[in-house]
């Protein structure tokens, strides 16, 4: 066929490639069940069946024999098909129609309340488009795959539910979902019986009392605070008895708990109407009015709060959870998601079947902030998946002050695509957008989310569209921006209004009731209580940990960290035995050797052994250890090996994970390149199980810089906002080595400055014993602090930086490292404190220099500042003159500015301060090798020598 020839054909025929997908269904309905198809096309494709292959015929015969049959005259398709060919056109034809529908019928439907979006025209939709007239609307036709209930209808028929389903006031998006098990369930779902979004009397009754409530809390709050930020829920009323569906599907599938991450929008309305928070409560936060207990945190605006209770839904007890969030919107979402998984873990929840996820966002943040995709990547990931998270989308059709276009000349200021929602389709979610006015299709939507969530276990979207009626805040202006959205919500009756007159003509609702129900809200809000949803608070609840353990103990309590010589034998046996017949690759079976040296104690330990004992050691005690990253099982540097590979097969082996027993478990995740997502989930796992050691570990210490957020509004202030307490291990690489500005500073600075109140720890281990003894430390001590460790790099395999195996046997992790040589303390006239690996070349060149007026003294806690220890190294040495701190960092970056007036605090009349550093700079480390050469030795040489008078 010549290439005009074919684009005719590809063009008119209805057997090509633009429509295979509709023959080719119809194929596959005739492959599961012959009998249902119409007799003309069940000759047909029996025509075309290889006779002698199974019966899951390829369909590359049949598409094979669909070309055949197009290069042939019309006539012969007619005849070997055996019916006429102009009533098989116009079959084909209703299929198309049908299936045009499932894919693009989401784009006429009526889905802003407000009707200022034009809905668009399809062509496509358009039954002339597939060849099908006015003469043809009476005509019988095969219903296909359409879940309609009769495999033959009259045309006007069909195309009648397909605008019903398709095109009214949800429009489903579904048809690039791969999997087609889960496409016919959601059209059996949409297009049969159960379609009706009819609910009972009852139920639309219930409905108008959550609209009732969701309307009234807005509307006393607005007029007894005027002026006060409260984020309003108005024109997003729906969201209400949409979470209340929520409720009722998990309490009728036996869920336990449900977790909820949302951020402003809405959350004071979700409070106290859904998760029942005592109006009361909320008014004294209005007033600022707060218990004593309260002010000795630094505390938080009402908005950002999260609760946590039970209540009862249809004779059900259910655990409520709605997360912290501070003002970075979705940042929340792997944090719940984290502690959603944690929650599964300690349950033993594989499937997400008890604990349910859901996130709750705004339309512009979804589609904006790059932590959404990383949370959707992470949603099936090993170690990552809770099961499918339900997703509501409060879609007030505008971002803060830039609406979607449809304004006359806003263009395309809000985003790309054509729903804040496409992000979604690269996980093969469906949506289901729709109108927020119509709170039975929210009602049922919302029921189908949660049906699908629990069939296939897959993230899902529902996304309400509907309008904010009032600013970004309440004392916003948003007409000066949005003029004509504005003017039209001035003439937009509320949500609960519209339902109202419709019941009220159903017969539904006795006219006057919904004033009735409203004013006994008004009253119930008068009185301080919630008529809606009574918590039944925390008392009799099994599932919530007791972390009051953990606030008793001190941050510097002496704690036993070590593990009996007999324990290393025993353990380190158990790490190094691999299945019979495993083979292991070369290098890493020369790890092993050392390893079995260095626990037999004929060769110094190293980082990986030590650490890997650490684990291995606190498994025995119990904990479970989490430990995450973007190349962890093996380690960055090719030190861990916590997983091993067969070299042969490539089979898998986790020696901790085979150690693991009862509750104490270890794992341990490569992650996707995530940064924000993959370190938020882990916060929310450390906040939600005390007993867990979870580390994230950054591939260079410099990364972390894509997850600043977590650090600043979570990590290193939760407890002093919102008293949440986490012992989240950071494993940051640092170090100076000629690789670049990206990969030597973890930017020591930023966490150190982050640093008040024993609010964290920051930590910079110089020996695999040091290591050891940090990590257990961070588990057996009676408090739960993030821990910061600016982990080594070229150390890992430094000849010095070593320890004895007995070392694991006694000791513990110390602060402060005096001076290790026996020098004349009578003779040391200058002190150098340091940190990390800088220590190392020091000591290094000193040897070499022969300056035994020189003590090196590492803090490898600066934070929370050792005073004793370094108090001590001063008394050490009676004749020093010069202080000196030294660090690899420019002067403007490390610790330097953070910690010398620590250092300056305690210094005796006689000491002069001095510090040795590279120059301040605007980056991190020069890009060139000789360069930091050069810089290195000047560093170093003004530790032992010179340094800068402060």
């Amino acid at each position: 066929m010549t290439t005009s020839k074919y684009k005719s054909f590809l063009e008119s025929s209805s057997i090509q490639g633009a429509n295979a997908p509709y023959i080719e269904a119809f194929y596959e309905q005739f492959l599961d069940d012959p009998e249902s198809v119409d007799p003309a096309w069940r000759a047909y494709f029996r025509s075309v069946q290889d006779q002698n292959a199974p019966r899951e015929t390829a369909h590359s015969d049949v598409v094979a024999r669909f070309e055949r049959l197009a290069r042939e005259p019309r006539r012969v398709v007619a005849a070997e098909a055996g019916f006429d060919a102009r009533a098989a056109e116009k079959q084909a034809g209703v299929l198309r129609l049908i299936n045009y529908y499932r894919v693009r019928g989401h784009q006429a439907a009526r889905l802003d309340p407000l009707g200022l979006a034009p809905i668009a025209r399809v062509p496509d939709l358009d039954p002339a488009f597939h060849g099908l007239g006015p003469e043809d609307m009476d005509t019988v036709f095969n219903t296909g795959s359409l879940a309609a209930g009769q495999d033959r209808l009259p045309l006007k028929d069909i195309i009648r539910l397909l605008r019903s389903v398709y095109t009214d006031t949800i429009g489903a998006e579904y048809m690039y979902l791969t999997e087609t098990d889960e496409k016919r369930w959601i059209q059996r779902r949409l297009e049969g019986v159960a379609f009706q979004p009819k609910l009972s009397a009852d139920r639309k009754l219930e409905v108008v009392r959550q609209l009732v409530a969701a309307e009234g809390l807005e509307r006393y709050l607005h007029k007894k605070y005027v002026g006060q930020k409260r984020f309003s829920l108005e024109g997003g009323d729906a969201l209400i008895p949409a979470l209340d569906e929520v409720l009722q599907g998990c309490a009728a599938r036996d869920v336990d708990e449900i977790v909820i991450g949302m951020a402003h929008r809405g959350r004071l309305n979700v409070l106290v109407n859904i998760l029942g928070k005592s109006p009361k409560e909320l008014f004294a936060e209005f007033e600022g009015k707060y218990s004593a207990e309260d002010l000795k945190k630094a505390g938080d605006v009402k908005y950002h709060m999260g609760f946590s209770t039970d209540v009862e839904v249809s004779g059900k007890r259910l655990h409520l959870v709605l997360a912290f969030n501070p003002s970075h919107l979705e940042i929340v979402n792997p944090v719940v998601e984290g502690s959603v998984k944690a929650r599964q873990v300690l349950r033993d929840d594989h499937r997400g079947e008890k604990i349910v996820p859901v996130l709750i966002h705004g339309d512009a943040a979804f589609a904006g902030q790059g932590v959404v995709m990383e949370t959707l990547q992470l949603s099936e990931a090993a170690g990552y998946s809770t099961g499918g998270t339900v997703h509501m989308i409060v879609n007030n059709q505008i971002g803060f002050t830039t609406p979607n276009p449809i304004e006359a000349e806003a263009g395309r200021e809000a985003r790309t695509s054509r729903y804040c929602t496409d992000l979604a389709k690269m996980l093969e979610a469906p949506v289901f957008h729709v109108n927020g006015d119509d709170p039975e299709a929210v009602v049922f939507v919302t029921r189908l989310a949660m049906d699908f969530r629990n069939e296939f276990h897959k993230d899902v979207i529902v996304d309400i569209c509907c309008y904010r009626r009032w600013g970004h805040n309440e004392a916003d202006e948003p007409s000066v921006t949005s003029p004509l959205m504005y003017e039209a919500i001035k003439r937009q009756p509320s949500t609960l209004t519209l339902y109202t007159r419709k019941l009220e003509e159903e017969g539904v609702l006795p006219g006057g009731e919904a004033e009735s129900l409203s004013q006994q809200y008004r009253d119930g809000l008068d009185q301080g209580e919630n008529i809606t949803r009574t918590t039944l608070g925390l008392v009799g609840n099994k599932h919530t940990v007791d972390w009051r353990k953990y606030t008793q103990g001190e941050w510097d309590s002496v704690v036993d960290t070590t593990i009996t010589a007999e324990a290393v034998r025993k353990l380190s046996s158990r790490l190094l035995a691999v299945p019979e017949g495993f083979t292991l690759h070369p290098r890493v079976q020369k790890i092993y050797d050392d390893r079995t040296r260095m626990a037999a104690g004929e060769q110094p330990m190293d980082w990986g052994f030590a650490e890997t004992m650490a684990y291995a050691a606190l498994i025995g005690d119990g904990f479970s250890v989490r430990l995450s990253g973007q190349d962890s099982r093996r380690g960055t540097f090719f030190h861990r090996h916590a997983t091993v590979h067969d070299h042969k097969t490539g089979a898998r082996h986790t020696p901790l994970e085979a150690m693991g027993r009862e509750r104490a478990r270890f794992t341990v995740n490569d992650t996707l390149l995530s940064e924000v997502g993959v370190l938020g989930f882990e916060y929310g796992y450390s906040t939600t199980d005390p007993e867990t050691l979870v580390i994230w570990e950054a591939q260079f210490g410099d990364f972390a810089n894509g997850a600043q957020v977590l650090f600043d509004q979570f990590i290193s202030s939760g407890q002093a906002k919102w008293g949440r307490l986490c012992g989240l291990t950071m494993f940051l690489p640092h170090g100076y080595e000629g690789q670049g500005p990206e990969h030597s500073s973890a930017r020591l600075e930023r966490y150190l400055q982050l640093c008040a109140e024993n609010n964290q720890q920051v930590c910079v281990p110089s020996t695999p014993a040091q290591m050891f003894h940090m990590l257990r430390r961070q588990m057996k001590r009676a408090k739960r602090l993030p821990l910061v460790v600016l982990t080594p790099k070229s150390l890992l395999r430094h000849p010095l930086s070593v320890s004895d195996v007995s070392e694991l046997s006694a000791g513990g992790f110390q602060p402060v490292i005096p001076e290790i040589d026996p020098i004349d303390p009578q003779q040391v006239t200058r002190i150098v404190f340091c940190a990390g690996k800088v220590y190392f070349d020091l000591y290094q060149a000193r040897q070499k220099d022969g300056l035994g007026n020189v003590a090196l003294v590492r803090i490898e806690q600066l934070y929370p500042f050792p005073r004793e220890g370094y108090e001590a190294a001063l008394d050490a040495y009676p004749n020093a003159k010069e202080i000196v701190w030294c660090q690899e960092e420019p002067e403007n970056q490390g610790a330097w500015y953070q910690i010398k007036h620590r250092l300056h605090a305690y210094l005796r009349p006689q000491h002069q301060m001095l510090y040795a550093t590279r120059k301040g700079s605007a980056t991190t480390a020069v890009g060139y090798l000789k360069v930091h050469q050069m810089q290195q030795e000047a560093v170093v040489q003004a530790g032992l020598t010179g340094g800068t008078r402060t």
